[in-house]
Order: C-alpha cells, then sequence, then structure tokens
C-alpha cells in the first residue's frame, strides 16, 4: 500500500500540443471523434472508454503515448501511420520518464506492503488537486503504458490477498479505503475521487471478462464500501457529487454482477437494490435502467421469472428516452429470457424478435460504456438460453455454436460460457459425441476463467453424459472433469 502523503513529481516541462492528432480530427467536434474511436475499437474487437475529454487531452499533449489498446485503434483507423506520425512520444521515452519518476516517489515516501508487487508506482498527489497540474497522472483509465501486464498484476493482486490489496490495485481509491478502514471519515470528495470510482468500475468489468468472478467478489466489495463513505462526505461541486453517485452506483452493479456470476443470489438481490435506490435518489434513468436490467437477469436465474419480465419491462421504461437501441435490445432479450421461464413461447418470441430489430438499428454514440460486452456473439448466447429453458435444444444448440464462434478471444469468460451452453444443449439433445468436443473446449478455458456459474452448467453437462460413457470422446471428458478441485 502506499502512504496517504505519497506526491508525484511535477512534470518536467509543460505538455506541447500534440497538433498532428488534431489536424487527423478534422472538422469533427471532439465527440464526434471520440465516437468514431469506439466504433473503430469494435471493428477489431478492442475495448476503450473513449471520450471528448479524452480527446481534448490527447491534442493538448497531456498524453504522451497511449496505452497499448488504443495504440491499435488508432493505427487500424489510420492505415500506414505510426505513432510518431500521430504526434505521439515513442513509447520507450515515455515509459523511461514513468519509471525514474516512481523509484523517486517510491524511494522517498512509499510504504510497501508484504508480497504485493509494484503497487506503490502508482501514486499520487491529493485527491483534490485539478488533472491539468499532473498531465502524466498515473490513473487516468487511457494513459497507461502496460494494459497486458497491467491486467497480470491487477488479477495477481485480486486473488493473492484480501480487501487491502485489492483496493490498491484499483487505483487512488486504496488511498480514501486506508482512511475508512483506519475509521477517519474523507474529507470532501474531488473531480479525482469520481475519475477513481469510475476506473475502479472499469477495471472490475475487465478483470470478470477475462477471469470470471469468483476471485473478484470478496475483494470488490471494500472498493463499494469506500465509495459510499465518499458519498456520505460530500463533494465540492454538484457535478462532481453526480459523478460520485453514478459510478456508486454503477460499481455496485459490478459488484452485485460478481455475487451473481459466482452464485450468491442474495449479495446480488442486495447490490441491485442499493443501486436502483441510487439511481431513484438521483433521477438517473442510465443506472435505473442498468439496475433493472440485472435484476431481471438475477431474477431469471433464481427462478423468478415473472419478477424477471417485470423487471424487464421497467428497465425498458428507464430506456426509452436514452436513445439507444443497442439497450433495449439488450432488455428486450432479458424480457425474452422470463418468457420462456415462464414456458410462454409465444410472449418469448415476440420479444426475441424485438430483440433482434432493434440490434439491427447498430450501434450508437448513445450506448452505456457498460455494454461493451453485447455484440452478435451475446445476442446468439442469450438467444440459445431461451431455446434451451423452453425445452428447443437443436435450436439452442445452433444459436450457442454461432455464439462461441463470434466470440473474440478478449472475453475468455464468455467464450467459456458460450461453449458451456453449446455441450449442454449438445448433451440433452442427444448428440454425446459433439457434447463432449464442446465440453472439452470449456475445460481448456478453465485454467484461466473462474465462474460457479460455467462450473455448474458443465457438472450438469456431464450428469447427462453418464449414461453415454462409450460413445467418443465423453469417457474423456468425464473423467477430466472428474479430476477437476472442488469449488467451495
Amino acid at each position: 500500500m502506499t502512504s496517504s502523503t505519497v506526491t508525484s513529481p511535477r512534470p518536467d516541462r509543460p505538455p506541447r500540443p500534440n497538433l498532428a492528432f488534431r489536424r487527423l480530427r478534422g472538422k469533427r467536434s471532439p465527440a464526434e471523434f471520440a465516437a468514431a474511436v469506439r466504433r473503430a475499437a469494435r471493428e477489431i474487437g478492442e475495448r476503450v472508454s473513449c471520450d471528448a475529454r479524452y480527446i481534448g487531452r490527447v491534442e493538448a499533449g497531456e498524453i504522451r503515448c497511449p496505452n497499448y489498446a488504443y495504440e491499435r485503434v488508432f493505427l487500424h483507423m489510420f492505415p500506414g501511420r505510426t505513432l510518431t506520425d500521430l504526434g505521439f512520444a515513442p513509447r520507450s521515452s515515455v515509459r523511461g520518464r514513468r519509471a525514474r519518476a516512481d523509484e523517486e516517489a517510491t524511494g522517498a515516501h512509499a510504504v510497501r506492503a508484504p508480497g504485493t508487487a509494484s503497487e506503490t508506482r502508482r501514486a499520487r498527489e491529493p485527491y483534490d488537486t485539478p488533472d491539468t497540474q499532473y498531465p502524466h497522472h498515473p490513473y487516468d483509465p487511457h494513459d497507461t503504458h502496460d494494459d497486458n501486464e497491467e491486467s497480470d498484476v491487477l488479477r495477481r493482486a485480486f486473488m493473492m490477498s484480501g480487501a487491502t490489496v485489492a483496493a490498491a490495485s484499483l487505483g487512488p481509491l486504496a488511498l480514501a479505503h486506508d482512511a475508512v478502514a483506519a475509521g477517519r471519515p474523507p474529507r470532501r470528495a474531488g473531480a479525482g475521487h469520481a475519475g477513481a470510482l469510475e476506473e475502479a468500475v472499469r477495471r472490475i468489468r475487465l478483470l470478470d471478462d477475462r477471469h470470471g468472478a469468483d476471485g473478484l467478489y470478496r475483494r470488490a466489495a471494500a472498493p463499494l464500501r469506500t465509495a459510499y463513505a465518499l458519498l456520505d462526505a460530500g463533494a465540492t461541486r454538484q457535478a462532481t457529487a453526480d459523478r460520485l453517485y453514478a459510478g456508486a452506483g454503477e460499481l455496485a452493479i459490478s459488484v452485485g454482477w460478481l455475487a451473481h456470476d459466482s452464485g450468491r443470489f442474495d449479495d446480488a438481490r442486495s447490490h441491485y437494490a442499493e443501486a436502483l435506490a441510487t439511481s431513484r435518489m438521483t433521477g438517473d434513468p442510465a443506472l435505473e435502467a442498468h439496475a433493472f436490467c440485472n435484476m431481471a437477469f438475477l431474477a431469471r436465474d433464481a427462478g423468478r421469472p415473472r419478477e424477471a419480465v417485470r423487471a424487464a419491462q421497467a428497465a425498458q421504461r428507464a430506456a426509452r428516452s436514452l436513445g439507444s437501441a443497442r439497450l433495449l435490445s439488450l432488455l428486450a432479450l432479458r424480457e425474452a429470457g422470463g418468457w420462456a421461464g415462464l414456458a410462454d413461447r409465444v410472449g418469448c418470441e415476440q420479444a426475441l424478435t424485438r430483440a433482434q430489430a432493434l440490434f439491427g438499428q447498430g450501434p450508437s454514440d448513445a450506448d452505456p460504456e457498460w455494454m461493451t460486452f453485447y455484440g452478435e456473439a451475446e445476442l446468439e448466447g442469450l438467444e440459445a438460453q431461451c431455446w434451451s429453458t423452453l425445452g428447443d435444444w437443436p435450436r439452442a444448440a445452433r444459436h450457442a455454436r454461432r455464439a462461441a464462434a463470434l466470440q473474440g478471444p478478449h472475453f475468455t469468460r464468455n467464450l467459456a460460457l458460450y461453449s458451456a451452453e453449446l455441450a449442454d444443449d449438445l448433451a440433452r439433445g442427444g448428440r454425446p459425441d459433439e457434447a463432449a468436443g464442446a465440453g472439452m473446449r470449456v475445460l481448456d478455458l478453465l485454467g484461466e476463467v473462474q465462474s460457479s456459474r460455467i462450473h455448474t452448467m458443465l457438472a450438469g453437462t456431464a450428469r447427462v453424459l453418464l449414461p453415454h460413457r462409450r460413445a467418443s470422446g465423453v469417457s474423456a471428458f468425464l473423467d477430466r472433469h472428474a479430476s477437476l478441485p472442488r469449488t467451495a
């Protein structure tokens, strides 16, 4: 952990505007250009949270070199150009400067927790300091230079220790976490706190997408407690307060999802209810739609299909004013899942038709940031679940197969989930050899993914396949599945 008094060194010189990048933007506004960046990212399967503020920081020279995800997106947008052509500094020069600055800061002030690696390199100045004074702010989600290494470090930090290390791995929220844990109420929250909270949500989502929920849930609860302590402390500005409430609500949903996916339904319901209450207090329809969306999914999984239908319909009412067809498409799928649970085939098919039509309208700038997972693969996967619930195994298997084929490698958890759905549908549809093959692919992914949902699905598939042990590949699958370590 870092001491709350740790400071980062000041930049050697003021940032130099990136005129080359500004020329590339042309006549488009920063918001329009940010939307183009997000579209380009989707085209190559990347996940970036680009907005007008980020474009402004690039053009002001505050971001001297983008992280690897943004680098891939920019080079996709401007083929044949290098980062230098786009006005950025060479990555090696930025890395060297960051390393030297970190050595100075950590050598003078930082205290490293036992068993933690590189936590002190992310120290920063007090939260209320305006970002403009620190153009190389190490917590900016757009200004990290070691994305691939960082995800591994974050995962190890989550897995190897308790809530304190989890808070550290989620960024400057760790300093506020220290104060809360020590019984010291945090001072009034500033923009830095809000930014740290938003980044904590992004990191949790990234780790879940890659590794599943089981190892994350307990550790992610600490930042959530810190977030609500910051709300109690109050904010210096109304705009900051709005960001804090939205961030705390989104964090509650993220932690709720970790509980949901790891089979802790009561905990998930409580977290989703907190998020819904926050949305109602602040009049935030986007947060309300998100909370109801997850509540519908939870109700379906918990065996309350009528509640799932009503929650999905409430989400659609909240989302109508937001202008996102993709969001409405996902919410229609949540409703379809409820109708399937009620064995209402007509209601399910009508909701699926709406979901497909809305999805066909394409993405838009109004799509929420949290919906990066929702593409054609997820559409197919959720439809497969509906047909599976209705007992139409061949149709379910067709959609599950398409979902697995469409899913990019970045979303490891979803790839395992769709493959597990496919294995189960094939097994129940009387195709044990194909089911065993799909099950083997899931087992190959379980070294990277920890999800009670996937383990439960695979166990159900194994039970169905037991009478078919003599079929090709089934015995090998059952033996390998039986050798898995039992989850708690």
